[in-house]
């Protein structure tokens, strides 16, 4: 293996995981963690980076193309045959057999595409995922990000904890919608389109990652369209609707800026 190939595996390997170490570190110290897994994950993400980032750094300990020893020093029963050269029998073929095309080529386009994503996480600011993607995520079926006891509890209890997940799994599995109509709501997300001219309101809900993120979402009557993406607080009543669904009938709309954490968990 060349020297070029050598720093090429070892960039691959201990380099990119060292990337990813440092900016995984970097985003739990300023506290941006939580834009892309679960804050309950933290502390393991946080360790595995550490463990990564201390392995990287005695990774340079080895001689440059220790990767590619694979016990050549071994004696297999051949004895200590030599070639015309001096060189070890068989060690040509161990060393310097020829790749193919098409190997090689997967190997560069592979490395160079990971080298980018990598650096791009070095350069690029963090940010939470968009509003476009969360209704590229919506499959017309709403997601249940609740169990049972979260609509016994909306129809019996205190819901000040709820958020737009709670709710969506509520207004989406309520048989008795009349049980909840008047009850008093304040949710924030962001504005999603909704039908005849209204709009949802939605937030995104991780269970470990944002791989994983979710659109929840609950419908909103009585207000204007504050546009798609727009981060709002809205405050009013829910209502059933005379076709039995659930929405929330908005006293008021207010406009803000995204929250410093903007999932729901």
């Amino acid at each position: 293996m060349r020297r070029s190939e050598w720093i090429g595996t070892r960039w691959l390997g201990v380099g990119l995981a060292a990337i990813l170490a440092v900016v995984t570190l970097g985003l739990a110290v300023t506290g941006r963690l939580g834009l892309y897994i679960n804050p309950d994950s933290t502390w393991f993400a946080v360790s595995m980076a550490v463990v990564a980032l201390v392995g990287a750094i005695a990774s340079f300990a080895l001689p440059l193309g220790a990767e590619a020893d694979h016990g050549h020093d071994h004696d297999h029963g051949h004895g200590d045959a030599r070639t015309a050269d001096g060189a070890h029998a068989g060690e040509d073929t161990l060393d310097h057999r020829p790749s193919h095309p098409l190997g090689v080529a997967a190997s560069v386009v592979g490395g160079v595409a990971a080298s980018g994503i990598a650096v791009l996480t070095l350069v690029l600011p963090p940010a939470s995922l968009s509003a476009e993607l969360a209704m590229s995520r919506d499959v017309g079926a709403t997601p249940l990000f609740a169990g049972a006891d979260a609509v016994t509890l909306a129809a019996t209890g205190d819901t000040s904890s709820f958020g737009v997940g709670e709710w969506a799994t509520v207004f989406a599995t309520a048989t008795d919608p009349e049980a909840f109509d008047g009850d008093p709501i304040e949710l924030t997300g962001f504005v999603t389109p909704g039908e005849d001219g209204a709009f949802d309101l939605t937030r995104l809900v991780i269970t470990h990652c944002v791989i994983d993120a979710q659109p929840a979402s609950v419908a909103v009557g009585g207000a204007g369209n504050p546009g798609t993406g727009q981060w709002v607080t809205v405050t009013g009543t829910v209502r059933a609707t005379s076709d039995g669904r659930l929405e929330i009938d908005a006293a008021s709309v207010e406009e803000i800026d995204e929250p410093e954490d903007p999932y729901e968990y």
